[in-house]
């Protein structure tokens, strides 16, 4: 059974790995065609194409100005050295530096070519505007340089490629994670059914499946908790009834063999009585009658054991198991009279086909019983019920109660002496339980005594018991 569970598992591998590598190499085929589009390379030509004409532009600049000193055109500043203040240090610089002439941007904010020359003792200013900030344009040249070289030094592919595998990897093993746990949540409680089905089928029927699960796996299960009790009280049942037939066959064979036997007997006695001499008639009619009750005891117990073994007729008709049970009640409350009957009856009952006789049989052995248990000021209960597609009726007695040894060999036929009694009723009680389709079973009392179950089904259903 454990295939089931590493199924599921190479199921959940096909079904991700497949379209995993897929959506990997797709994922990483667009990566690298949006990347196309950065145009990483084209940025930084265009960024030195940039810095070029601004050479240029600067280095034509400095010839216009220079053309434009000389001949002339424009006019110099001109500056003493030591008048030059802190806030000039290009002017100073110039002029410590001993050069003839030098081209330099205006300090504020590099929109202003300076042309420096030296005349005499004096610095002379050529100044002429650019028409933009060469100091912001550096600016955004330093800025695009550093963000070229950011890109170089990140490999965008790599490092979007090595995410998408991460994230993938972690996201299939959280997935893998669960299949792992519904694979275990799935396949434990079918190798438990499977397993209890094996244990069923090898003859085990107290084998029960616990769950409290409430999908179709729990159904199952259930199910099979339900079968297993079915084919359990059928298979009681059914030794019962074999147990039974075995039982009939013996009764049958005892019962002729006692017959054959005391009917001589009682003819022997009652000739001996007829011819013996009158003196000693007294005693010889004391001991005959003796002799004659024992055996009229001994054939109704024979007859018992004929009635036992008997196969009757069942006729079966609609019953009221209410109005029945009543009637078995009052006809019991006459001879028992100190004992208090309570009845709980069931509304809406339905009725069940049985044999009217044979249900009778059972309602007054066990009210009976009930009685006899309770004794005087004792109290019996019978209550009727519906469940599911069974009629229950249950009789309990405030008795002492049964030892667990009398419980283990309640239904089982024997020999009783005690008044009206031949012990062979809750056996041909629960025979006809049987045979009806139902069931007699012993039950844990409500009044601290015995309690007496008997279910019969709704419906016909009927099992012919054979010899």
């Amino acid at each position: 059974m454990h295939s089931l569970h590493y199924k599921l598992i190479l199921i959940f591998l096909a079904a991700t790995l497949i379209p995993t590598g897929a959506i990997l190499w797709m994922s990483a085929a667009l990566l690298n065609y949006s990347l196309s589009y950065a145009a990483t390379e084209d940025i930084s030509r265009l960024s030195q194409s940039l810095e070029d004409v601004a050479r240029n532009y600067y280095r034509q600049s400095c010839e216009i100005l220079k053309k434009d000193s000389v001949s002339g055109t424009i006019e110099a500043r001109k500056w003493n050295p030591g008048e030059l203040s802190d806030q000039q240090d290009s002017l100073k610089q110039f002029w410590e530096s001993g050069e003839p002439e030098r081209f330099a941007r205006s300090q504020t904010n590099g929109d202003r070519l300076l042309y420096m020359i030296r005349k005499d003792a004096e610095v002379w200013v050529y100044s002429k505007p650019f028409g933009l900030s060469m100091t912001e344009l550096e600016q955004q040249l330093q800025q695009t340089r550093s963000q070229l070289e950011v890109l170089h030094q990140h490999d965008l592919r790599k490092g979007f490629t090595l995410t998408l595998l991460v994230l993938s990897g972690i996201v299939w093993i959280l997935a893998l994670a669960s299949v792992f746990y519904m694979a275990n949540r799935i396949g434990r409680p079918i190798r438990e059914l499977t397993n209890g089905l094996h244990r069923l089928a090898g003859g085990d029927f107290d084998v029960r499946v616990r769950t409290d699960r409430r999908d179709e796996i729990g159904q199952a299960i259930r199910a099979f908790n339900h079968t297993a009790d079915h084919l359990q009280q059928s298979r009681n049942r059914l030794i019962y009834l074999t147990q039974i037939a075995s039982w009939q066959k013996l009764a049958r064979k005892m019962a002729h063999e006692l017959k054959n036997s005391l009917t001589p007997i009682r003819l022997t006695v009652e000739e001996i009585v007829a011819r013996h001499p009158s003196e000693d008639r007294q005693f010889l009619d004391k001991a005959a009658g003796v002799v004659i009750r024992e055996v009229e005891s001994l054939q109704q117990r024979v007859r018992a054991f004929s009635d036992f073994a008997a196969e009757p007729v069942t006729k079966k008709e609609s019953l009221d198991m209410n109005s029945l049970l009543k009637e078995r009640i009052q006809f019991l409350s006459v001879e028992h009279p100190d004992v208090h009957y309570a009845f709980e009856p069931c509304n809406r009952l339905p009725a069940v086909r049985a044999d009217a006789d044979q249900v009778r049989g059972i309602l007054t052995n066990l009210l009976q019983n009930a009685a006899e248990a309770a004794g005087p000021e004792g109290k019996v209960l019978a209550i009727v019920r519906k469940k599911e597609s069974t009629l229950v009726v249950e009789v309990h007695d405030s008795g002492s109660g049964l030892s667990e040894e009398a419980r283990r060999s309640l239904f089982e036929p024997s020999i009783s002496f005690k008044k009206n009694g031949m012990g062979l009723g809750l056996s041909i009680s629960r025979k006809n339980a049987l045979l009806a389709g139902g069931d007699l079973s012993v039950i844990e009392g409500m009044m601290e005594g015995t309690g007496f179950r008997l279910e019969l089904p709704i419906g016909n259903t009927n099992i012919e018991l054979k010899a």
